[in-house]
């Protein structure tokens, strides 16, 4: 089934979108960044863009990397919530050379389906499902699965991504995630070679990145690996899978494509793309997902 995807999450909103850049507010900070997708023209009036708090200025040397123009009253850290059912998360924003804030808010669509699917194994007698997130980042999806009551193995080869997600699990009030820093490639074909297996796997690839030892990822060479060695380690029943992609171009056909080759084909399956509409009602996606449960 395809399904465009918008979480509620009272902490953010988007204000604005256009010439390549967008407004955004997270809790009680708005931020300006580039967004590429961005191709219209904006609706509110330049004034109300430069009010706001925090401005990423890119580097004319680097397509990726920039620095912060801020107001006086800009802190360097806050911290945002998300609520869902008995889930309250709270999560440590902060404004990176990469133009992130550490937190992907359309992904609240996918952490409200991790804590249902979670739920749903609990109910079935699965006490504890065990879960995977990989290229883990700093963890909404991990504590979404953690606050549901499963035992979370979250994976990230960099280090100080991880220690802000130990912060968020802290701030959220939760415990017992288990930490790895390390390649991911690396991390599951070893557990493939140990015969682990998981009731849940979330997989979130950048484009490109590196391994804590310098490993190289290129997507579109390496995701077709990557999800065959994810099917040797997902249960093949009572079990779900959560996969994004932010490459601009890669659908969510293509996505379902490449699952379905490395899985085979589910019984129940979504998949589309997450958005918002900002404040003019202009729709951009922010990426495309496929999720399934067998």
């Amino acid at each position: 089934m395809i399904k465009q995807l918008t979480p509620n999450i009272p902490d953010y909103e988007l204000l604005d979108t256009g010439e390549g850049e967008k407004l955004e507010r997270f809790g009680r900070y708005v931020v300006r960044r580039p967004e590429p997708q961005a191709i219209w023209r904006k609706s509110l009036d330049n004034r109300e863009w430069l009010k706001a708090d925090a401005s990423f200025l890119r580097d004319s040397k680097s397509e990726e990397r920039g620095e912060w123009k801020l107001k006086p009253e800009m802190p360097s850290r806050w911290t945002v919530g998300f609520n869902y059912k008995d889930m309250h998360l709270r999560m440590r924003l902060a404004l990176t050379s990469f133009k992130h804030v550490g937190i992907f808010p359309e992904q609240a669509a996918n952490w409200e389906f991790i804590y249902d699917s979670i739920h749903e194994l609990r109910a079935q007698g699965i006490d504890r499902p065990k879960v995977l997130n990989l290229f883990a980042y700093t963890g909404g999806a991990t504590l979404a699965a953690r606050a549901a009551g499963a035992d979370v193995t979250h994976v990230d080869s960099v280090k100080q991504v991880v220690t802000w997600s130990r912060e968020n699990m802290e701030s959220s009030g939760l415990d017992g995630v288990r930490w790895i820093v390390e390649d991911a490639t690396k991390f599951v074909e070893r557990e493939v070679r140990r015969g682990n297996k998981y009731h849940g796997i979330i997989l979130d690839p950048p484009a490109y990145g590196r391994g804590a030892n310098g490993e190289k990822w290129v997507l579109e060479s390496d995701i077709c690996h990557m999800l065959e060695s994810c099917a040797q380690l997902l249960e093949p029943t009572n079990a779900f899978l959560v996969f994004n992609l932010y490459s601009m171009g890669l659908s969510s056909m293509l996505a379902r494509t490449a699952v379905h080759q490395a899985f085979g084909a589910p019984k129940h399956e979504q998949m589309g793309e997450l958005y918002f509409e900002d404040g003019s009602k202009k729709q951009i996606p922010f990426g495309t997902y496929y999720r399934f449960k067998r």
